[in-house]
């Protein structure tokens, strides 16, 4: 399969989810190229954003293990090809 190169913006509401957030970024580290989060504390939410270079099946399955935590919103941008 083709790899891709992509950024995945992940906010989290629920401050219970950034355990889980942590545990499934640990879980792909394989696709994962850099993070960057930075806590909102003003708003109380975190934002992190992901580099990924991955195949479709692996960004997918990220972002839809990522998506079903409570509290948390997710959308990716990926490369063409």
């Amino acid at each position: 399969m083709n790899k891709r190169i992509g950024v995945i913006g992940i906010l989290v509401e629920d401050r219970n989810s950034i355990e889980s957030v942590n545990k499934l970024l640990s879980l792909h580290a394989e696709i994962v190229v850099g993070r960057m989060g930075i806590p909102y504390k003003e708003k109380n939410l975190s934002v992190i954003s992901i580099i990924v270079d991955g195949t479709n099946d692996e960004i997918g399955a990220l972002t839809g293990r990522l998506g079903r935590l409570q509290g948390v919103s997710v959308k990716s941008a990926l490369t063409q090809k």
